[in-house]
């Protein structure tokens, strides 16, 4: 038997247990299944995508018991946590939770759902698809093959009366208009984009085709996070820094940055070799508040992140992921991961 008629095999297993058509292999197809893992319970996602000599299929596990975490779990730092619990708690306006796939925007939404989910609130959420199902939450999972878009549903809720509207990911024009509108009708907005920080993310909006004076107008905050790999705590040793990686933090002018001791994982049984075990999440938080909004309304881009880069309490992704590896929690390597993300200093 060859390596190649096992995988095809697997895949074809794999694509059966997640509902999907195991003769289709030229066109990508998602599906999802469920199983149990030493006693938990994971929600499978399954993607496959028609490859030159067969299919590429990736799985996202996603740990059911995750969406009831609170705010608590999510190891913000407090003073972020705090403002941005106050932030969600707004009755109107438009909080977004932005980073790259994979950097837990989901998670994060659902742990502020978790806050505000109460019997007098009404929450709807239209997600494609429903991650995690929550008990007397309104969820709705999109089918464009049926007709039924972010857009048409966003269009629908708002005649149901809701309190809270989670949309799973601002993908267009179109959703983000509806989205942006219904804040300003009394509704709070919770949503995602993939953007690299938050001081771009109105830009990114804009860019859509979203009204300035709209996005500046209803959007509210903006929540940028990344995880970073943690530092297995096993075989953590002191690290020598490359002199391209002590330039670098020489460009700080500040010796508690330059001077610090960093570490590096050298790998060990409990990390299986890697050096990190566990990641860490990292934070920014930009609220807009009248001087920053005026700014959008005028299309003044240059001066919006000026003005947004000095407002009081707001800290740089990258000046998060700084202070872990300052902690000896992370490495200059995963700083720098994040430094050639942002591209800020």
């Amino acid at each position: 038997v060859t390596g190649k008629q096992i995988s095809g095999a697997v895949v074809s297993r794999l694509k059966l247990i997640a509902g999907l058509d195991i003769s289709e292999k030229r066109l990508p197809q998602d599906g999802r299944f469920n199983m149990e893992i030493n006693q938990r319970a994971f929600d499978v996602r399954l993607s496959t995508l028609p490859v030159q000599h067969g299919e590429s299929v990736v799985m996202r596990l996603l740990a059911q018991d995750d969406a009831m975490r609170s705010l608590d779990d999510l190891g913000m730092h407090p003073d972020i946590q705090q403002r941005f619990q106050q932030l969600i708690q707004r009755p109107h306006g438009v909080v977004l939770v932005t980073g790259p796939t994979g950097s837990g925007k989901t998670t994060t939404l659902y742990a502020g759902l978790n806050l505000l989910n109460t019997p007098e609130r009404k929450i709807i959420t239209v997600e494609d698809p429903v991650e995690y199902r929550i008990p007397r939450l309104n969820q709705v999972h999109i089918n464009v093959k049926a007709g039924l878009t972010f857009a048409k549903v966003l269009r629908a809720c708002l005649r149901q009366d809701p309190d809270v509207i989670l949309v799973g990911e601002m993908r267009d024009q179109e959703t983000a208009e509806i989205g942006l509108r219904a804040a300003m009708t009394g509704h709070l907005v919770l949503s995602t984009l993939h953007t690299n920080d938050a001081i771009n993310t109105p830009s990114r909006l804009i860019d859509m085709g979203a009204e300035p004076f709209l996005v500046a107008t209803a959007l509210q905050a903006i929540l940028a996070q990344r995880l970073i790999r943690k530092l297995c705590d096993s075989c953590k040793r002191p690290s020598e820094l490359s002199p391209q990686q002590q330039i670098w933090l020489e460009g700080f002018n500040d010796p508690a940055i330059s001077q610090a001791q960093y570490f590096y994982g050298k790998g060990c049984p409990e990390c299986n070799q890697t050096g990190y075990r566990g990641r860490l999440p990292i934070h920014e938080l930009l609220e807009i508040d009248k001087l920053l909004a005026d700014l959008l309304k005028n299309g003044e881009h240059i001066a919006f992140a000026q003005a947004a880069h000095q407002q009081d309490g707001f800290k740089p992704l990258m000046h998060a992921a700084l202070a872990h590896a300052m902690a000896g929690r992370s490495t200059i390597d995963e700083v720098l991961r994040i430094a050639g993300d942002v591209q800020e200093h």
